[in-house]
């Protein structure tokens, strides 16, 4: 763990990035974070989890003065947690690294949480390309997660810390969907202190690289997926998913 100093205590934004083996796409999401930050100088900390990095994502992470920390869970749920721990901001955004944010991103989130109407949420964005097939597979997912777990978003998330802590953070027993289930329960949390999660449209534009490793139909020629999905546990199908590429 890190020793906190004056300088790294009372950050506005934590932003919370799982990284393994993402030296192919984490400058990107770097730069969109830094360009976000402008209005906001000296209260962004970003901070990468390295999960069993083998290239040069450390190397890139700390040119761009992130922190970073070293974990070896194959559990997306634990390595974001990781980070959420050692987070000093008063709001947490966790983002994937072959993600990038827009522009005004950390602005709207500012503007949706400081309005008290919201707990907290997610974002809706794009792929950086698309097909018939990617948008089949994407419905084929997102009709039987909406039936589980409501009128929700995946992607990037942001809340306050004390809401984070409040509802545990990730789910450490999923495996996959943990996202999903997050936002469930932030959705959840909300209507007990009677807020709404609030969804940032085309917040993000996302990399299609596993439609790019499976096959843009994937979801239907391969509906297996959808099942581990909303199972949540299956360690065979997150590990080819996820954690062996």
């Amino acid at each position: 763990m890190r020793k906190l100093t004056q300088e790294n205590r009372n950050k506005k934004f934590s932003i919370i990035i799982p990284a393994h083996n993402e030296e192919k796409y984490i400058a990107g999401c770097l730069e969109s974070i830094k360009a976000a930050s402008k209005r906001y100088k000296d209260q962004v900390e970003i901070i990468v989890v390295l999960n069993r990095c083998t290239d040069r994502t450390e190397e890139i992470a700390k040119s761009y003065n992130a922190i970073t920390i070293k974990n070896k869970d194959k559990n997306l749920s634990k390595i974001r947690n990781v980070g959420a721990k050692v987070a000093t901001g008063d709001i947490l955004i966790t983002i994937d690294a072959d993600t990038r944010m827009s522009k005004g991103f950390l602005s709207r989130v500012n503007l949706l949480l400081s309005s008290g109407l919201f707990i907290g949420g997610g974002t809706s964005g794009l792929f950086d390309r698309m097909s018939l097939g990617i948008l089949t597979s994407v419905a084929a997912i997102s009709i039987p997660m909406l039936i589980k777990y409501g009128l929700i978003s995946v992607g990037i998330f942001w809340c306050y810390r004390k809401d984070f802590v409040a509802i545990n953070g990730f789910n450490e027993e999923l495996l996959m969907a943990e996202d999903a289930d997050f936002a469930h329960r932030l959705m959840m949390w909300g209507l007990v202190n009677r807020k709404l999660f609030g969804i940032i449209p085309f917040g993000m534009l996302t990399s299609s690289r596993k439609f790019d490793k499976f096959g843009d139909w994937v979801m239907v020629t391969n509906p297996r997926y959808i099942w581990s999905y909303l199972k949540g546990t299956d360690k065979k199908r997150a590990e080819e998913l996820y954690y062996d590429y």
